[in-house]
């Protein structure tokens, strides 16, 4: 190829793309002499050939890949997972997603500590509570209520042994029915 000709190859006029109106591309070939249009023809013709033997030569490694894939047992899905998995190992050494995990990591540490200083104020706000003056004699109002209906409170006796207690005495009562049931 001459100079000339290599420039008119690299000039920038546009080249018609697929669909394009032929009619567009007359004032392009006008300029060119019938040698230099020759030279392109061939120079196409070339590039088509080659594209060609390109696509047989990646359809042939692709059956050769295929057989080789089923040679070693490798399926569909196999592939899937280790094409997840790559994906998100890909993933996870990008600067992006380490930034995003450090990020999230410290914003969940910054949470954590702020749940737990508000359970602590929660807390420490619910002593200050059972401290006060006002539900201490709430709760002396309650004792003497409780006594007055259910009798003089038990030495030592809270609610938890009350509970014991009946649960006790529900168990008896059942198993002395089912004997009694027996004995009939």
């Amino acid at each position: 190829m001459d100079p000339s000709s290599e420039q008119d190859l690299l000039s920038s006029d546009a080249v018609p793309e697929v669909g394009e109106d032929v009619a567009a591309t007359v004032n392009m070939t006008e300029n060119l002499s019938e040698e230099e249009q020759e030279e392109l023809r061939k120079e196409l013709a070339k590039v088509e050939e080659e594209i060609q033997t390109l696509s047989q030569v990646l359809a042939a490694k692709e059956r050769h890949l295929a057989e080789i894939k089923r040679k070693l047992g490798i399926n569909s899905l196999q592939e899937l997972r280790q094409n997840i998995t790559k994906g998100w190992q890909d993933v996870t050494s990008t600067s992006a997603y380490k930034k995003t995990s450090e990020t999230l990591s410290q914003a969940g540490q910054k949470a954590s500590a702020a749940f737990s200083s508000v359970g602590s104020v929660i807390t420490k706000k619910l002593e200050d509570v059972k401290n006060s003056s006002t539900f201490k004699s709430f709760e002396e109002k309650v004792e003497n209520l409780k006594s007055k209906v259910g009798g003089v409170k038990p030495a030592g006796g809270d609610f938890e042994e009350v509970l014991n207690s009946a649960a006790n005495a529900s168990a008896t009562e059942t198993i002395t029915e089912q004997i009694q049931e027996e004995t009939q």
